[in-house]
C-alpha cells in the first residue's frame, strides 16, 4: 500500500493511509507493552535479560575453581576461548582488588542498585554534561533490545540514580517549552524506579 497517497483534490493524505498509519503505530505500541511486561514477568522470576555470559553457567564453577588453584585469567581464557574480561567477570569476587570486608562497612543505601533507564532519557543524558561518577556509570550500562527502543541498565548508587532523574527534569518541559510525551513518559517510568529506592538516610 502506497503511504503517500493523497485526495487528488485536497491533496490530504488519503483516510486510508492514517487508518493504516495510525493502526500500524498502535500494533507497534502493543508490541512494545507486551515485551516490557514479558521481560519484567521473566526477571520476577529469575530469568536475566541482556547477552548470556561469555562464559557458560556450566563453565563458570570449573573457572572459578581453577582460578583458585592459581592458574592465570590469561590460561582460563585461552583454554575457554573467550576474552580475559569474561574470566575477569566469572571470577570478579575472587580477584584481590575485591574485598567483602570493605562492602561490610558501606551502607546499605551507598551500594550500587540496578536499575533500568528508558533510552529516552539515556539519550539525553549522554548529550548533558555529566559528573565523572555519573558518566562512567552511564557508559558501563547495559543496552536492552525493547521492540523499536531500548533501556539502559544501569548499576550504580541510589544517589547516583537520584541525580540523573534530577538531570532528566527538563525532559517534562521546561521554560515555555513543551514536553514531548515520549520524554515526560520516560521520565516517570525512570522516576517510578528511583523512587523504589526510598529516601536518603
Amino acid at each position: 500500500m502506497d503511504l503517500t497517497a493523497r485526495h487528488p483534490r485536497t491533496g490530504e493524505l488519503l483516510s486510508t493511509v492514517k487508518f493504516m498509519v495510525q493502526t500500524l503505530a498502535a500494533a507497534g505500541e502493543l508490541q512494545r507493552e507486551l515485551t516490557y511486561d514479558g521481560l519484567r514477568a521473566a526477571e520476577a522470576k529469575g530469568s536475566k535479560g541482556g547477552r548470556p555470559p561469555a562464559v557458560p553457567t556450566d563453565k563458570t564453577d570449573d573457572v572459578r575453581i581453577a582460578y583458585l588453584e592459581g592458574r592465570s585469567i590469561a590460561t582460563l581464557a585461552r583454554e575457554h576461548d573467550v576474552s580475559s574480561s569474561a574470566i575477569r567477570t566469572a571470577v570478579a569476587d575472587l580477584l584481590p582488588e575485591y574485598t567483602t570486608d570493605s562492602q561490610e562497612n558501606v551502607p546499605a543505601s551507598e551500594l550500587p542498585v540496578t536499575l533500568d533507564m528508558p533510552g529516552k532519557g539515556a539519550d539525553f543524558l549522554r548529550a548533558a554534561e555529566l559528573e565523572p561518577a555519573e558518566r562512567a556509570a552511564l557508559d558501563q550500562g547495559v543496552t536492552v533490545r525493547r521492540g523499536q527502543g531500548y533501556t539502559l541498565r544501569v548499576s550504580t548508587t541510589p544517589a547516583v540514580h537520584r541525580q540523573f532523574l534530577a538531570r532528566c527534569q527538563p525532559l517534562d518541559g521546561a521554560q515555555g517549552t513543551p514536553a514531548v510525551p515520549a520524554q515526560r513518559k520516560a521520565r516517570c517510568e525512570y522516576e517510578n524506579r528511583v523512587t523504589t529506592l526510598g529516601t536518603p538516610a
